[in-house]
């Protein structure tokens, strides 16, 4: 901490006046339209800065969509806040307050992803000053943050919560054989998924109703640019600070993909949160499907490690700028 910092922070505390943090909009350059976001930065600046990218489907830049509420997002941003720590969440191009960003939501690569990102570090580097900005990525969001990570001098590091660490296709595979009983319909998941791994698309008459949300042509483009990248193989090249987080009653990424990354790169910090599930959330008896309690309560806090673990992170990293 700088001496006027340090200053305006003791005449602050001797007039009684709280230095709280404030809340404000964020926009970034999108392709046709501003990407929209919030950033909540603690008073004053000068603070490490995360920027929270969401996991996959019509997240907002909370945490919550159609059937899930969880607020993962806002809790962490909160929480973050009271330690000290500035952060950015966003709505992805195409939607919510980014709807203008895109045409459609739907025709998007992981690499567009990473570079929306490129574009939020560069907002938010000119908003606050920082020389970098961390960036924290959750499930398929950890994806995003990889592939971004590849090509930016200007990301402090990552932080990879409930992030695959095994490409996509093993990751989907083993969820299908756990949920679908319907030998058919495994059958037919698996043939439409390995068509996809190799590159080419699935007309919508090859595939069965109730996979649409999962096969539907319009998200194949995304599908198979997700498919073709191998989370531990980015990590191993990737030449700066890592947190890997991962809840160990998580039903949809596993602790293995966390080992996996961990294995890949020897050098990150691995945290594993027991009875917690994919979204940070401590798992309320024995709950086991991503549709319980804990995901559908918004009120419900996060796993009490979890502010902790990432402020510690960045705040003792060896290249905290």
């Amino acid at each position: 901490m700088g001496i006027l910092t340090a200053f305006a922070l003791a005449a602050a505390i001797q007039s009684g006046t709280p230095t709280l943090p404030a809340q404000t909009d964020i926009d970034a350059s999108g392709p046709a339209g501003p990407l929209r976001g919030t950033l909540l930065a603690p008073a004053p600046n000068g603070v490490p800065v995360i920027l929270i990218v969401p996991g996959s489907g019509p997240i907002d830049r909370n945490g919550n969509g159609p059937g899930l509420r969880t607020s993962t997002y806002k809790l962490l941003a909160e929480g973050l806040s009271t330690r000290g720590v500035a952060t950015v969440r966003i709505d992805k191009r195409g939607m919510n307050g980014s709807a203008s960003a895109v045409p459609d939501a739907d025709a998007v690569t992981i690499d567009d992803y990473a570079n929306d990102v490129h574009s939020w570090v560069a907002a938010i580097r000119k908003r606050t000053g920082a020389s970098c900005v961390w960036v924290s990525g959750h499930s398929e969001g950890g994806l995003v943050a990889l592939v971004a990570g590849q090509n930016s001098s200007d990301i402090c590091g990552l932080i990879l919560i409930a992030t695959p660490g095994r490409p996509l296709g093993e990751v989907i595979r083993e969820q299908l054989q756990s949920n679908l009983a319907d030998a058919r319909m495994l059958d037919n998941a698996l043939s439409v998924l390995d068509v996809l791994e190799a590159g080419q698309r699935v007309d919508a008459s090859r595939i069965d109703p109730a996979l649409m949300p999962l096969f539907r042509p319009q998200v194949q483009g995304l599908l198979m640019s997700e498919l073709s990248v191998d989370p531990a193989r980015l990590i191993a090249t990737y030449n700066k600070p890592v947190l890997i987080m991962q809840g160990q009653r998580d039903v949809q990424v596993k602790p293995r993909d966390a080992k996996r990354l961990k294995y890949a790169d020897p050098h990150a910090e691995l945290i594993l949160l027991p009875d917690t599930n994919h979204f940070l959330k401590a798992v309320i008896g024995g709950e086991s499907s991503e549709k319980s309690p804990s995901n559908i309560n918004a009120d419900l806090p996060l796993e009490n490690n979890v502010i902790d673990a990432i402020h510690d992170f960045v705040k003792n990293a060896p290249n905290n700028r």
